[in-house]
């Protein structure tokens, strides 16, 4: 029985180190999470993340794109959306959802800072 009370008591202290470790989450840390549908639908071709080099040279890096100027997050969700934007090699079609999380990602690599790389 005495058993029974500490395994729950040692998940829950590990729950809490965890967190407590973890820290606050910033838009650095966010930038650094890739998503797996980005991974899965973007990464192929494009760079999704640090050091943005992109698997297919003519597909511009996230972090190139998300810099883009003007670009705001509820514009490219509707730019995602909108598949007969495409470049013919981006042959696939996203729901809003799946575009909304794409473009949510992509606005965390937003930088005040950011220079394009030649």
């Amino acid at each position: 029985m005495r058993n029974l009370l500490v395994l729950p008591l040692a998940a829950s202290a590990l729950t809490l180190a965890a967190c407590q470790l973890a820290g606050p989450e910033t838009a650095s840390s966010r930038a650094n999470r890739v998503p797996t549908l980005v991974q899965g639908v973007c990464g192929d071709c494009h760079a999704v993340q640090r050091p943005f080099l992109s698997p297919n040279p003519d597909a511009p890096g996230f972090e190139r794109i998300a810099n883009s100027a003007g670009l705001t997050g509820e514009s490219l969700t509707e730019w995602l959306i909108d598949a007969h934007n495409y470049p013919e090699l981006m042959d696939f079609e996203l729901s809003e959802a799946e575009a909304r999380e794409v473009a949510d990602y992509m606005v965390t690599l937003q930088s005040e800072n950011y220079e394009p790389t030649p």
